[in-house]
């Protein structure tokens, strides 16, 4: 066959691994093993140019470990819960789980022809029963080891899908799917004791040596340790059973420059005067359709509301502070109530000049301080800055200095005490919706609230609901939720909450070192298999998802289902960009847009245009692939065009990996013509026969491209490898060596190219010869001897601008280099018959002529 014919080749090659089994997975104490895995999908029914990167990405490293002798493990499973399922039973009829397996069987069909080397035998989804029945079992054994608890919580509540929305599911203080307006409610809900692991999870970030910096610094500032002052401001005639106000603040150094106290719609003492007060009670209620994420409060209005309640400042009895109910005051962050000091706040700022409050300087800047006016003076803490209101200390101190000073004067004076805090909250997992992982609890009029018992596991979902009403169908079923008391046998009700999604993925990498095991996990397996020892996925999961696995491990670890040294499961993280595409729009007679298909649109001498019309087109370059803005390409269209290769090949080649990758049909028809460049080369050298010269040359450059290919790899730099792959296929194409020469350089070719284009590579090495597959073939070793230069390449700059280059002898003395440099035809032009100023050999580096 002498045309490159991918949609014949990749086919084959995909039978014959998936006959010899070259992708299980086996645990073999005699090697050592390796475990890759990308972070896995949602089945949305479609994949996308991002999946086809991340996970080529994953699969150049598994195949590469594999051909160094390493056990791979490389699996692919499912995130299959969640909301998305329920919206469509919503709006187009049917199930959720018949959506979801239907889904998963599309995706998987479309991922298959990409040649991924995954030990499919592993896989399993989320949402099967065999799965979230062991997580109901180790969430048994956790609450038993009281890693879990449930009280009364304000959640973000979407009263239009009807469920409690995890903070990042907020979005402009609207739920992420339904859309609308959030609301503060308060449930009885369930949660992990992940808080209690604050301390733990942060210096543990330390020892990720081999995770991105950006990434531990997200979890560092998520988890938010930090040392302030406990204190209590004394109410002057509170209502019932209210004396005072305690307060955390990480700013007592500015107690000095405090205006007013505001405490949380949800706060006890507001909670009260809403019993007293119909005008308290209709504020908190508007406070409540708020959001309760960070951004949801920072970008809303600052409202306050002044209860008429006073109170004393510690330092100052004479001095009187009002108290309001604010909406910006979270109840589960410290104790629910601020000191506010507007001069070094902005949203204190904000709020005291709204409501008329006082502003007074406790610090000003060393230089020109003058008093605040529309902006508060926030400096760094590590800043120095004169002290006008201060404490106990020098004038000129830094913040943090006088943080310290504050806290040490207040203890001295008996008002509080020294604290610290994380600003890391405790993870609330229950979800008011059908399609998640049942909880396995029931509820007991005579015992309680009653863990199932594990031989009843798994408590199933029903099949038989109904999404003709909005709200959670496991309310409403007939009879799913009657049970039987596992205690006493008297009639109990099943919990209906069902779990938050981001548990079933905070332990799935360990379910794959044994998926079918009768127990969560399998010891000698877990054992042989964990850590993972490179994942891969994106940024966007840098925080919650990570964060969670990391404390899922140390809870599986307390409960005896992972070993401690897995604690912390991922060895190495890498984090890939995203796979961009230029956006086509025109724009209707109301001028707004209208997105058009790549496959729409041509590029003519006046522009790009539609096909169908020829109307011109406005191009937005490199965006984010967006099914709405419709600058999306679809995998399988171009597998089936150019084949796998060519999308693995391009995806690998045009920019690091880290960084994002703009899709583009010139970039794709290039890969593929290279590759079909390279098939003939291998044809050619195929059926050649003879001597030549230059064998010792090709064999340099051969043993050079194995160990910049290797170093490429194993440092994620594949676009780098790409580039050096590119460098010999050139060198082989022009060598003019002997047919046994290039016959061993190209074999050695398609070994280097397997990983990125493992089907043309297997197509080359059984046309060489090759023994069996070259997936199975161990990874070519760069021979020492021959990476050694026996001559150097010396750039020779005039006046400091590179003008000529030589090629001299590696060991050849500086006065013979001298000799040759002035000989040079550039250097004998610039001296004009003249003596250089200066003559400067760097041995080994470079030659400088001063004229």
């Amino acid at each position: 066959m002498s045309r490159f014919e991918p949609r014949e080749i990749e086919p084959k090659w995909q039978t014959a691994w998936e006959a010899a089994g070259t992708f299980t997975a086996r645990r073999d104490e005699t090697r050592p093993k390796y475990y890759v895995l990308e972070m896995f999908p949602y089945p949305s029914g479609r994949i996308h140019m991002g999946h086809v990167r991340n996970y080529t990405m994953g699969d150049v490293i598994a195949r590469y470990k594999s051909s160094c002798g390493f056990s791979v493990l490389h699996p692919m499973g499912w995130d299959a819960f969640g909301m998305p399922a329920e919206n469509a039973a919503m709006e187009r009829g049917g199930h959720p789980k018949a959506w979801t397996y239907g889904n998963i069987a599309d995706m998987r069909a479309q991922m298959k022809p990409l040649g991924l080397s995954i030990d499919w035998s592993r896989e399993f989804a989320t949402c099967d029963p065999e799965y979230y029945g062991q997580q109901q079992a180790m969430f048994i054994d956790m609450l038993d080891a009281g890693l879990v608890y449930r009280k009364n919580a304000v959640v973000n509540w979407d009263p239009v899908d009807m469920t409690v929305l995890a903070n990042e599911q907020v979005e402009d203080g609207r739920g992420w799917r339904s859309g609308a307006l959030v609301e503060r409610r308060e449930l009885t809900q369930w949660f992990f004791k992940i808080s209690d692991f604050s301390e733990e999870l942060l210096e543990a970030l330390d020892g990720l040596d081999d995770w991105p910096e950006k990434v531990k610094l997200m979890q560092r500032n998520w988890i938010g340790k930090s040392r302030g002052l406990q204190m209590a401001f004394s109410l002057i005639d509170g209502p019932g059973g209210h004396d005072r106000i305690e307060v955390y603040t990480t700013r007592p150094d500015t107690l000095m420059g405090a205006s007013f106290v505001g405490i949380s719609p949800d706060h006890p003492l507001a909670k009260q005067l809403e019993t007293q007060d119909e005008k308290v009670a209709a504020f908190c209620a508007e406070c409540r359709k708020g959001g309760t994420t960070e951004e949801a409060i920072e970008t809303a209005e600052k409202l306050g509301y002044d209860t008429g309640l006073r109170v004393r400042h510690p330092f100052d009895t004479a001095w009187e502070l009002p108290v309001y109910i604010a909406n910006f005051i979270l109840m589960d962050y410290g104790t629910g109530a601020i000191f506010g000091c507007p001069a070094h706040d902005q949203r204190d700022l904000d709020f005291a000049r709204k409501y008329g409050l006082p502003v007074t300087d406790t610090f000003v800047a060393l230089e020109g301080g003058k008093p605040v006016e529309n902006e508060a003076f926030v400096p760094p803490k590590t800043e120095k800055v004169r002290w006008v209101k201060g404490f106990a200390g020098p004038e000129i101190q830094t913040g943090e200095e006088a943080i310290d000073a504050a806290i040490r004067f207040c203890e001295e004076n008996g008002v509080g005490h020294g604290v610290t805090k994380f600003r890391l909250r405790d993870w609330g997992l229950s979800r008011q919706r059908y399609w998640g992982c049942p909880i396995p609890v029931v509820h007991c009029e005579a015992c309680g609230v009653v863990p199932e018992k594990k031989e009843n596991l798994p408590v199933r979902l029903p099949d038989d609901v109904s999404f003709d009403k909005p709200g959670n169908p496991l309310d409403r079923h007939p009879t799913w939720r009657d049970c039987a008391c596992p205690e006493c046998g008297g009639k109990a009700l099943r919990e209906t909450d069902t779990m938050d999604t981001f548990v079933d993925s905070s332990w799935y990498y360990a379910r794959f070192t044994a998926p079918r095991a009768a127990t969560p996990t399998d010891a000698a397996e877990v054992e042989y298999w964990m850590n993972v020892d490179q994942y891969i996925g994106g940024i966007e999961h840098a925080i919650l998802h990570l964060l969670y696995s990391r404390f899922f491990a140390r809870a599986m670890h307390l409960t005896g289902h992972l070993p401690k040294k897995a604690i912390e499961p991922f060895n190495a993280l890498f984090t890939q960009g995203m796979v961009t595409h230029e956006i086509y729009l025109t724009r209707d007679e109301n001028n707004r847009p209208v997105y058009h298909l790549p496959e729409d649109v041509e590029r003519r001498e006046d522009g790009v245009c539609l096909k169908a019309t020829g109307e011109k087109v406005e191009v937005i370059p490199s965006a984010k692939m967006s099914k709405s803005k419709k600058n999306v390409v679809d995998p399988v269209n171009i597998i089936e065009s150019f084949g796998a290769d060519t999308a693995r090949w391009f995806v690998l080649s045009d920019s690091p990996p880290e960084r994002d990758v703009e899709w583009t049909a010139a970039g794709a028809e290039a890969a593929y013509k290279h590759l079909a460049r390279v098939w003939r080369m291998a044809n050619e050298i195929a059926g050649a026969s003879g001597e030549g010269e230059g064998d010792e040359d090709l064999l340099r450059a051969m043993h050079k491209a194995i160990h910049d290919v290797t170093m490429g790899i194993e440092s994620f730099g594949f676009n780098t490898s790409v580039a050096k792959l590119y460098a010999f296929t050139n060198t082989l194409q022009k060598s003019k060596a002997g047919a046994a020469a290039r016959k061993q350089a190209m074999k050695v070719m398609a070994q280097l190219m397997a990983p990125m284009t493992p089907h043309l590579s297997e197509e080359i090495w059984a046309l060489l010869g090759g023994e069996g597959l070259v997936a199975n073939a161990p990874w070519p070793k760069a021979d020492a001897a021959m990476l050694v230069e026996d001559t150097v390449t010396l750039p020779i700059q005039i006046n400091g601008k590179r003008r000529s280059e030589i090629s001299v002898p590696k060991d050849m003395p500086k006065e013979e280099v001298e000799k040759l440099a002035l000989a040079d035809d550039a250097v004998v032009k610039a001296l004009a018959g003249g003596q250089p100023k200066k003559l400067i050999v760097v041995p080994g580096r470079i030659i400088n002529v001063v004229i």
